[in-house]
């Protein structure tokens, strides 16, 4: 059995008129990219999805983009990235995929997965500074930490693994408020994606203050599943 992960497919089937092709390059073609690159992962395996999963506002709308990801191999956990509007309350989203048959998709949210003997941990995460941060921002902030705090201690005392979409640090930008987190529960591997393109040149990826992180953006994996472990 194997875990892996991947975040912003930015699906469209439900939103044509959000498909990512309008900005070329690897996205031409890339909903076939992503079903040809989950050729790799396994019916038993485990496959993390860090947000902007679709295009979709609401539900109903994403229901043929639940559906593609529901169809290829392996079981899928979902957290949420900026771009989910269609994203409601847990109870809400999990009655959905019953309802429609959606077997092999579940949420990581408020809470931990088990793999093996590892913990899948995370949440959203957010940007966040001082000098240009509102007070908003500062609420979102403290929630998302609130919700990785929650998410680690549900998973008690086996090894931590982190899956975040908005990376906890980023060029000159550090978020010590998530990283202060990360340290106080020995995380020692973090995965993130929200980096696009060019992007990805000044993205932290490799080890940095005894934490090793991994960029997992679908457009930098060329669309193949990481394998995390």
């Amino acid at each position: 059995m194997s875990l892996f992960a991947i975040g912003d497919l930015h699906l469209a089937l439900g939103a044509p008129e959000k498909n990512m092709e309008v900005f070329g390059g690897r996205w031409i073609g890339y909903t076939d990219k992503i079903r040809r690159g989950f050729d790799l992962v396994r019916e038993e395996d485990l496959c993390v999805i860090c947000g902007d999963t679709s295009w979709a506002m609401d539900l109903e709308t994403a229901l043929p983009d639940f559906r593609f990801l529901n169809d290829l191999p392996g079981r899928k956990l979902l957290l949420k990235g900026n771009h989910d509007y269609w994203w409601t309350t847990a109870a809400k989203m999990n009655a959905f995929f019953a309802a429609n048959g959606l077997d092999r998709l579940a949420l990581l949210h408020n809470s931990c997965a088990q793999w093996e003997d590892l913990a899948v941990c995370g949440t959203r995460g957010w940007f966040f500074e001082e000098e240009t941060g509102t007070e908003h921002d500062g609420k979102i902030l403290r929630r998302e930490v609130g919700r990785l705090r929650t998410s680690l201690t549900a998973a008690g005392d086996r090894e931590k693994l982190v899956f975040l979409h908005y990376p906890p640090l980023y060029r000159n930008y550090r978020c010590p408020e998530i990283l202060g987190v990360l340290r106080e529960f020995s995380v020692r591997e973090c995965f993130y994606g929200h980096i696009h393109g060019r992007g990805a040149h000044a993205a932290v990826i490799g080890e940095e203050g005894g934490l090793l992180y991994r960029l997992i953006s679908a457009d930098h994996l060329d669309f193949y599943p990481y394998k995390v472990r």
